[in-house]
This record gives structure tokens, C-alpha cells and sequence, in this order.
């Protein structure tokens, strides 16, 4: 076996009904809290009035931030940390999706610290130092699994691009996965974000550092997705399939913070700075059909191990023809889900093309990948995925 570490510091309350421990759990590290959350309403503004009961209960004084948007940007964050500040909370507490629990983070940097969140971005030389803000997450989702990752992805719009914050001082001290909070998530934000458990988990076992431990739950989250996504997405109240995604999400999670991911991350990620009204896990799909066929020749175990899951019958064949047919598999995935998508249907010019490409090797994502892809392979790649 290979050497590896694994670190992983957030305590983890899973199960239906745990949101009622929200109080108790922020009392912990802080009286001063601020929510930070997408604007409250629709169905998900019940749950915020819930969880600042609970604070409220627990003794704890809250403020609530409610600016999150979908790819949140640097002008939100600042926004965020700049009531932080004013209302002097001592603890941050994200709930909602990978948004709102990647903006919390974000806040928690740029409340305690001189400059901007974007200052302390993974390549700077800043970096967060021990007086970052303790965060908690609840998710909302099953998808980004950031209630458990040292990640917050952040939009420049000035710039047209996205990094992150990657750092240990931002792993939420403790985190609720809670699947009833996530019976009302309607189907397309369950697919979107339910391929994207999937790609956490795949690509953390195509990644070249990974582990025997991140395998071990990136096996099983990808046994889970492929079960239990379709599901979720036919019938938001099949409570099963919520839970078993939740789960599927939190050990992806597990996965990456430990491991990471590869090329489409960091062809999505670029796709959403350059064309923010591209959702995460949207931007994953459009690329995947031609992502696995130029990947799966150098990895043909893994994608073989992948198209038997979707496939049993393939375990009879030898593994060179269940690799290919992995890809099959994959398609046929992401029409049952509803994201057989593609650019042109996303909104993306062929201008945004040419510029996605060129930034797309800007993120490290694309070094990881068993079939390292030159600027000219990866607009290939996005040509081919422009129409569908």
C-alpha cells in the first residue's frame, strides 16, 4: 500500500430531525451568531425561522444575512463580513446549499482578517490564520459537500473567474446533514447538485493522489449515487432516497477534502467565473459525456469498476470493453437525471468557449487527471460539448 494521511476535523451529526440540535451546537463555539443563508424565502425560509429559533433558545444572539446567491461573488461576501463585523459575531453559521455554506466560510476569513477573502485565496501568501471565525454548516443539499471540505469557491465578476479559499482553518467545527431539511429541493437542484456527488466521488478515485481510505467511501457514495439520485430526483419525498444521497454527498465530501478532484472540475469551475448563471453541477454534466471518453483509455479499471455499477452485466466482460462502455453508462445517467444538456442550451457563446479554454488549466484540477489535457484538447473537449 501507498503511504497517505487523512484529516478530518468536523464532527458530524447525520439523521432526520438533527436540525433541532442547531442551538446547542452553535452555543458551543460562540453567543454572537450570524445566519448566513440565500434570501429568506420560499420553502427553505421556514428552516432559517426554525434554525434562529433554535439559536435563540440556546441563549445565542443572532443576526441573519440572507444575500447569498447562487456562485457567490466577492461583493457578497464582502457584504456578509462587513455585518459580521457590525454585529461582532464570534460565530458563523452556513445553511443551505454549497453556496451559503461556502460563503460563511469566506465571511469567516474576511470578518477576522485585514483585506478581502479573495487575499487569501490557496496560492497566496496569505493564508487564514488561527483568528478565522469558528463556522458551523447545515446542509440543505446533497451535493457540494462542503459541511465537510476545507473549500469556499468564490466568483470574482470584475475578473470572470472563480478560486477558492483552501485552507484547514475554514472546516466547519461541526456540521448537521439532516435529509428532511432536503425533501423540498426542487428536481433540477437535485439532479445538478446530485451528479455533482457523483463527480466528487468518481474523481477522487481517478485522482493521483488517491487513497485506499477515500476509495473505500468514494465506492460506496458512487454505489449510492447511481441507486438512489434517480430516485430523489422522481419523487423529492422519497425520504430513502434523500437520506441516501445525503450520505452519498457527505462521504464524497469526505473524499475530496482528503483527495480532490480532476479535469472537470476545473473546466466547470472556470465555466461558472466565466458564465455565472451556469449552475456547479450543470457545468460538470455539459462536459462529462466527452470527459470520460478522453479519460477512460488511462484509467480503464476504475471506469470499468464505475460502468459495472450502472451495469452489472458488464462484470462477465473483460475490462477493456466495460471501460468503454462506462461511458455509455455515464450518458445514459445523465438522461435518466434530465442533464443530457449541453453549452448552447446553458447559454454559453462560442466567445465564452475560446475564453474557458484558455483559463481552464488556471485552477490545478487539470494536472490530477490520469490524461493530462492541453489548452487545445480541453477546447476540443468544450467544442464538442457546444451542441447535443
Amino acid at each position: 500500500m501507498k503511504p497517505f494521511q487523512y484529516y478530518q476535523p468536523t464532527e458530524i451529526l447525520f439523521g432526520r430531525g438533527r436540525v433541532a440540535e442547531v442551538g446547542e451546537l452553535v452555543s458551543r463555539f460562540g453567543r454572537r451568531c450570524l445566519l448566513v443563508t440565500t434570501p429568506n424565502q420560499g420553502s427553505l425560509s421556514l428552516v432559517f425561522e426554525r434554525v434562529l429559533s433554535c439559536i435563540s433558545d440556546a441563549g445565542v444572539e443572532s443576526a441573519h444575512f440572507d444575500g447569498v446567491i447562487p456562485n457567490p461573488t466577492t461583493d457578497v461576501v464582502a457584504a456578509g463580513a462587513r455585518l459580521a463585523r457590525d454585529f461582532k459575531a464570534d460565530v458563523i453559521l452556513g445553511v443551505g446549499g454549497g453556496s451559503s455554506m461556502d460563503t460563511a466560510k469566506a465571511i469567516a476569513v474576511e470578518a477576522s482578517h485585514p483585506g478581502t477573502a479573495w487575499d487569501y485565496l490557496y496560492f497566496r501568501e496569505t493564508q487564514p490564520t488561527p483568528n478565522t471565525l469558528p463556522v458551523i454548516a447545515v446542509s440543505t443539499t446533497s451535493g457540494t459537500g462542503s459541511q465537510v471540505t476545507q473549500v469556499a469557491v468564490l466568483t470574482n465578476p470584475a475578473l470572470k473567474t472563480k478560486s477558492a479559499i483552501y485552507h484547514s482553518r475554514i472546516f466547519p467545527r461541526a456540521c448537521i446533514v439532516d435529509p428532511d431539511l432536503m425533501a423540498s429541493v426542487p428536481a433540477h437542484v437535485t439532479a445538478s447538485t446530485g451528479f455533482d456527488v457523483f463527480c466528487h466521488a468518481f474523481e477522487s478515485t481517478l485522482h493521483v493522489n488517491s487513497t485506499p481510505y477515500t476509495d473505500l467511501m468514494a465506492w460506496e457514495a458512487i454505489r449510492l449515487a447511481a441507486k438512489f439520485l434517480q430516485q430523489a430526483v422522481e419523487n423529492g419525498l422519497d425520504l430513502e432516497a434523500r437520506e441516501k444521497m445525503a450520505w452519498a454527498d457527505t462521504l464524497a465530501g469526505l473524499c475530496i477534502a482528503n483527495t480532490g478532484v480532476t479535469l472537470p472540475h476545473g473546466i466547470g469551475m472556470t465555466i461558472g467565473g466565466q458564465c455565472p448563471q451556469v449552475m456547479h453541477g450543470e457545468a460538470l454534466a455539459v462536459v462529462y459525456p466527452e470527459f470520460t471518453r478522453f479519460t477512460y483509455p488511462y484509467a480503464q479499471e476504475k471506469f470499468a469498476r464505475v460502468g459495472r455499477i450502472f451495469n452489472p452485466r458488464l462484470k462477465d466482460g473483460p475490462v477493456e470493453s466495460a471501460a468503454a462502455e462506462a461511458c455509455i453508462e455515464i450518458d445514459r445517467f445523465l438522461q435518466r437525471i434530465g442533464m443530457w444538456i449541453s453549452l448552447e442550451q446553458l447559454g454559453v457563446s462560442r466567445e465564452d468557449v475560446a475564453a474557458i479554454a484558455d483559463n481552464a488549466r488556471v485552477l490545478p484540477d487539470y494536472q490530477n487527471n490520469p490524461r493530462i489535457a492541453s489548452r487545445d484538447e480541453i477546447f476540443d473537449l468544450l467544442s464538442s460539448s457546444y451542441s447535443r
